[in-house]
């Protein structure tokens, strides 16, 4: 069964994947994004140790839009050596 969270992030997801996307090698834009969440899911751990998102973002800052398929989890606790993947305090990439 779905599990829905009614949860806010400050800053939110998109606005950490704007700073996030230029740092990255594979990032085609030339500008600063303009991202929207073009869809996504969320697969959660049962015992609620690591949740895994994978959001669809479309950006539009080019005369081109975008697609960016970027794979996230949450975790309790931070993970040893990952500073490098961290997309914001609580957002890790996993690709």
């Amino acid at each position: 069964m779905a599990q829905i969270h009614h949860t806010t992030m400050k800053p939110g997801k998109l606005d950490l994947l704007t700073e996030w996307l230029p740092t990255r090698p594979w990032y085609v834009g030339r500008a600063r994004p303009e991202l929207a969440k073009a869809g996504g899911f969320r697969l959660d751990d049962p015992n609620g140790e690591v949740g895994i998102e994978v959001m669809v973002v479309t950006d539009t800052s080019g005369s081109d839009a975008v697609n960016y398929l970027v794979p996230m989890t949450y975790r309790g606790a931070a993970v040893s050596a990952a500073e490098a993947a961290l997309i914001g305090p609580e957002l890790l990439n996993v690709s």
